[in-house]
């Protein structure tokens, strides 16, 4: 890939800019809790959600996104569309005006905020646990899935298949490819 002149400039300004905007933003919030996490409360509701909102457009999403492509192919386009999106606008229109109302400004005190303390609080927070470990092991289960299809590009089971003792159908090829190399991902890192 060859770039011009031009496309150098608008790269070099946009990094200036976005530094530029961080130095100014940094000294802003400096003050103190509300500020670093809710500019201060200066920001209408619908500017908050849209913070709030914004999330999913991450490292993580990103990678769930590639992820998705390997899985499922070009028709993994529309996915976004089933949950993320709606579930994205939905935090934009009413979360916002929930979250400035309720004056928090961490996830923990908006569970205290939402269940109060005792008996209700337990289970409230028991139900975030299950339902994180739970969306973890289902997103790495995918995870390895689309790991599996991106190294069976570059390694052919047919290459492999002779040194195997066991028979392997195409379809959970991925699924072996996965598991071999995030075990060998932890036990590297072990």
């Amino acid at each position: 890939m060859k770039l011009s002149s031009i496309d150098i400039g608008i790269f070099f300004l946009y990094l200036f800019a976005v530094a530029a905007i961080g130095l100014v933003m940094q000294k802003r919030a400096k003050a103190n809790k509300e500020t670093y996490m809710l500019g201060g409360n200066t920001l209408p509701w619908y500017a908050l959600g849209l913070s709030n909102a914004s999330g999913i457009f991450d490292i993580s999403g990103t990678m769930w996104m590639v992820m998705l492509a390997f899985v499922y192919g070009f028709k993994s386009i529309w996915i976004p569309w089933l949950w993320p999106s709606f579930n994205q606008v939905f935090m934009m229109m009413f979360m916002g005006v929930w979250l400035r109302r309720s004056n928090v400004t961490t996830g923990a005190e908006w569970m205290l905020t939402r269940f109060g303390r005792g008996k209700d609080a337990n289970r409230s927070h028991g139900v975030v646990i299950v339902f994180a470990l739970l969306s973890c092991l289902g997103f790495l289960a995918y995870g390895f899935i689309g790991l599996g299809k991106f190294v069976e590009i570059f390694v052919p089971w047919s290459i492999v298949a002779p040194y195997l003792p066991f028979e392997v159908s195409a379809e959970y090829v991925p699924h072996i490819y996965g598991l071999g190399f995030t075990l060998f991902a932890v036990f590297y890192s072990v």
